[in-house]
């Protein structure tokens, strides 16, 4: 199906990995009812999306929090 949620597959991506990880990786897909190439095409996917978020998100403690409100509210 392709369509704007599955747009057409053109790229190809390898990976060797042992029988244990491939059997591991099988088995959750089929616990998922997913095919192989769909399980690890999602989970890859999102955890390519969460690495991303993570380095593009401004995390501060609370005292520097505090000292950026402080910082804005009085310049």
């Amino acid at each position: 199906m392709t369509n704007a949620i599955h747009p057409k597959s053109s790229a190809r991506l390898e990976a060797r990995i042992s029988q244990e990880t491939k059997a591991l990786v099988q088995k959750a897909a089929d616990l998922e009812g997913r095919t192989l190439t769909d399980f690890v095409v999602a989970t890859v996917q999102a955890a390519a999306y969460r690495v991303i978020e993570h380095h593009q998100t401004l995390k501060l403690s609370l005292e520097d929090s505090e000292a950026f409100v402080d910082a804005i509210v009085n310049p």
